[in-house]
């Protein structure tokens, strides 16, 4: 008793350093900016500059500087094409220098705190750390640290060329740059984060969309071992196919070929070479957009040796707390007959899979509002939620439905990336008027997800409690507009054809 007191006061009595003054980190030293009682420190280089003669290289060491840098204003975003009205994106400019990442921390503390890294979404072509959405002060209030950041997007994040595959060893990693940056990003987080409050030994990633597929990645990244302690997902697909780096499968060119692609496509005919590609300027890469289902999805051999879904299949997935779900209107705009990736998942249905998946959804109009959704997110997340229990790992499956009044979409649920302003509680950024059911919903849901950066585990006093996937196996909690609820995966029996579908088309080991 008496050992346990002294050690709790020793906790306590640890000196801590003080997040309103100058800190040091490993590259010199900085100073942030303080706001209801919390220090933010923003545009902390992670790794080098990856342009000239880095362009599509791993990222290498930042530079020290001398003196204190200022911290307080955000760096630039990566190289992106506009917006087109999303809140995730972040203010211009816009550069390949743009390896950066942004901290906030309470001024109080006492001890090192739960550290919370935040991956944003955009289909690897889009996003920032830098945008009022993702503003970590709400949950920092909370006691964590929140860590948001930026890697490479699109082609200059995603890509391969046989020029490029001449000029490198056959030992270094190649195709995954944004992938790469995210582990760097962790890297810099154990090294730096207790001078800012933060427990290198507790770090959670959550991200949302690609942000999420990004997690998945993470947790079957070797490289990526160790540097985090909980994962959460918001709605990152999970039973995608990646293209190989260098090759070519029916249906699937590799990256190595796309690069090729696009490199016809921006005039370089003949023979090409690294030096003609890393000439380029930066804003050639983005016409044509590349499309994240079938273009920034990479298999390297290094950084990523394989599919999500193979991983969790054999139990090779990082052995962490999981947190992971999807919206309850994900894509609702698309349907299975638009052009593109996520309009041809459903293809391959044969005639008795496409007439028995009619009538689980009530006919065509049901079927063509949910089946693209339910191919793409509430499936693959089910599935993953259930092999990471049978592995023996904590896992947290939810659902999120709340809708507000001022919603101008037909959507008939939660559309997807609605989630994002509740969790970070930033709803003052979405540009619509909210009542009381949506602050409620967003303090739950930050609750949920700061407890379980806390301790792996979301449930506390006075809230309703979450199901873990193990001990009630196929039950989720959902958020909805009158408060969230435990219960049954809703519409199983539609998930269930598809599981049988996957089955069929891509059988896994």
């Amino acid at each position: 008793m008496l050992i346990s007191a002294l050690m709790s006061l020793a906790m306590v009595l640890t000196p801590m350093p003080d997040p309103t003054g100058t800190v040091q980190l490993e590259q010199g030293q900085v100073r942030g900016v303080v706001e209801d009682q919390v220090v933010a420190f923003k545009g902390l280089p992670y790794a080098a500059p990856p342009v000239g003669d880095r362009r599509w290289r791993p990222p290498a060491a930042p530079a020290s500087w001398d003196g204190v840098r200022d911290a307080s204003d955000y760096g630039a975003i990566c190289i992106q094409p506009p917006s087109n009205g999303d809140p995730g994106v972040g203010p211009l400019p816009m550069s390949e220098n743009c390896l950066t990442l942004n901290v906030w921390t309470p001024v109080e503390r006492a001890g090192p705190l739960p550290v919370m890294v935040w991956i944003h979404g955009g289909g690897y072509n889009n996003g920032s750390g830098t945008a009022a959405l993702y503003d970590g002060t709400a949950l920092a209030q909370r006691g964590v640290v929140v860590v948001t950041i930026n890697y490479r997007l699109g082609r200059l994040g995603f890509f391969d060329h046989p020029a490029l595959a001449e000029g490198r060893a056959a030992d270094e990693p190649a195709g995954n740059y944004g992938v790469m940056d995210q582990i760097a990003a962790l890297e810099w987080v154990r090294d730096n984060i207790a001078a800012l409050g933060g427990d290198p030994d507790n770090v959670t990633i959550f991200g949302e969309s690609a942000g999420g597929a990004a997690v998945t990645q993470l947790m079957i990244a070797p490289s990526a071992r160790g540097l985090f302690h909980k994962a959460v997902v918001q709605s990152g697909l999970g039973r995608q196919r990646s293209a190989l780096l260098d090759l070519d499968r029916p249906g699937r060119p590799s990256a190595r070929s796309l690069g090729q692609t696009f490199a016809r496509s921006a005039g370089l005919d003949g023979p090409v070479t690294a030096d003609q590609l890393r000439a380029l300027p930066s804003e050639a890469f983005l016409k044509p957009m590349p499309a994240f289902y079938s273009d920034n999805l990479i298999v390297d051999g290094i950084v990523l040796t394989e599919d999500v879904i193979q991983a969790f299949t054999a139990g090779r997935q990082a052995p962490v707390p999981l947190m992971m779900g999807t919206n309850s209107a994900e894509f609702w705009w698309i349907r299975p007959t638009d052009a593109g990736a996520y309009g041809r998942t459903d293809d391959a249905l044969t005639d008795g899979e496409h007439d028995a998946l009619l009538a689980a959804y009530d006919g065509p109009d049901g079927y063509d509002a949910h089946v693209v959704s339910d191919l793409i997110f509430n499936e693959p997340v089910r599935q993953l939620a259930r092999l990471h229990a049978a592995a023996g790992h904590p896992t947290y499956l939810y659902r999120f439905d709340v809708v507000p009044d001022s919603n101008p979409e037909p959507s008939g649920g939660a559309t997807h990336a609605s989630e994002r302003p509740y969790v970070f509680q930033t709803l003052s950024t979405v540009g619509r008027p909210l009542g009381r059911r949506d602050y409620d919903a967003s303090d739950a849901m930050a609750g949920y997800w700061t407890r379980f950066a806390g301790s792996g585990d979301p449930n506390g006093a006075g809230a309703p409690a979450w199901p873990d996937y193990r001990a009630e196996p196929d039950h989720l909690l959902e958020f909805t507009n009158d408060g969230p609820v435990a219960r049954p995966v809703p519409h199983a029996d539609r998930l269930d054809l598809i599981e049988a579908f996957y089955a069929r088309v891509r059988p896994l080991p």
